[in-house]
C-alpha cells in the first residue's frame, strides 16, 4: 500500500491504495464518486472515462500511481449542478435509455469540445468511436453534442 495525493474535481485527496489500483476502484470505493462506471475493465467500451488534466482517459486501465499531479475530474465534477451544457443536451435528446454508458459518453465529449468548440459529423463520430452505447443512441448523442457545441460557442 502507498499513499497517493490527488485532485479529483477540485478537492485534494488523500488515498492508501496499491500502486496498481486501477482509478476507477479509487473513485468509486475509496472516495465514494460512483458515477465513473465500471464496463469492460480492458479500456475498450468508455464507461468508466474521467478526464485527466482534461484529457479523456478509461480509469479502469490507468493506474493510480499513473496520476501523478494530474487533475481528475467525474461526471460529478463536471458541473455542481448537472447544469453543463453537455448534460442539459443529454436531457433535451433523451439520449440515455438504460443509463449506464451515459457519464463515460459526456465526459468523453466534454473533452472533445474543450479542445474543439465546433466539431463536424466527422469529427464527432471519430471523438466518440469507442464509447459504446448498447441501446444505440449514437445519433441522439451527435445531436446532443452538437447542441452543446452551439451553447458553447
Amino acid at each position: 500500500m502507498a499513499i497517493f495525493q490527488l485532485v479529483v474535481n477540485g478537492k485534494k485527496q488523500q488515498v492508501d491504495v496499491a500502486p496498481d489500483t486501477p482509478l476507477l476502484w479509487v473513485l468509486r470505493d475509496h472516495l465514494q464518486l460512483p458515477g465513473t462506471k465500471y464496463g469492460c475493465g480492458i479500456a475498450q467500451c468508455g464507461a468508466c472515462t474521467v478526464h485527466l488534466d482534461g484529457t479523456a482517459v478509461r480509469a479502469c486501465s490507468l493506474p493510480v500511481s499513473n496520476v501523478g499531479d494530474k487533475k481528475v475530474t467525474t461526471i460529478e465534477g463536471l458541473s455542481k449542478n448537472g447544469d453543463h451544457p453537455l448534460q442539459q443536451a443529454w436531457i433535451e435528446h433523451d439520449v440515455p435509455q438504460c443509463g449506464y454508458c451515459q457519464a463515460g459518453q459526456i465526459m468523453n465529449a466534454a473533452a472533445l469540445l474543450n479542445k474543439n468548440s465546433k466539431p463536424t459529423d466527422e469529427e464527432i463520430a471519430e471523438a466518440m468511436n469507442g464509447n459504446i452505447c448498447r441501446c444505440g443512441t449514437y445519433l441522439r448523442i451527435k445531436a446532443a453534442i452538437k447542441t452543446a457545441a452551439s451553447k458553447l460557442g
